[in-house]
């Protein structure tokens, strides 16, 4: 596929994926007219790359992490750098306390809609189609 149609498959501007084949996060094969060709497999690739990203994990790390996230993936235990599994301590860390958060977020919105629905069954009706 082109990258236009990655661009519109994972949402993500074709200047971020350029950005990630210049980082070395994803390789493109490369046409004869220069057009860049990119596998289906790099879908979710860039999908995962970008939900990491959202996540605060600089790309350097990402880059370490890539064996991580292909299938089968191939985690070389010898080369662990000790800095990169402190970082990334932090950062599930991070994202923990972000899911609980968004968790009681959910919940409280589920709380109130079910608080709507019992006082007035038409509010919650009209809701539910908005």
């Amino acid at each position: 596929m082109r990258i236009g149609e990655l661009e519109k498959l994972t949402n993500t501007p074709a200047r971020s994926l350029r950005y990630y084949e210049q980082q070395g996060l994803i390789t493109p094969q490369r046409l004869d007219n220069g057009y860049r060709e990119y596998d289906d497999y790099l879908v979710d690739r860039v999908l995962q790359i970008r939900g990491l990203i959202d996540s605060g994990i600089p790309t350097r790390i990402i880059k370490q992490m890539l064996p991580c996230l292909g299938k089968p993936r191939t985690i070389v235990v010898e080369d662990a750098d000790p800095e990169l599994l402190a970082v990334l301590a932090r950062e599930r860390d991070k994202m923990n306390r972000r899911i609980d958060c968004l968790i009681r977020n959910r919940d409280a919105i589920d709380g109130y809609m079910q608080a709507v629905a019992q006082a007035s069954p038409a509010q919650a009706g009209a809701s539910a189609r908005h």
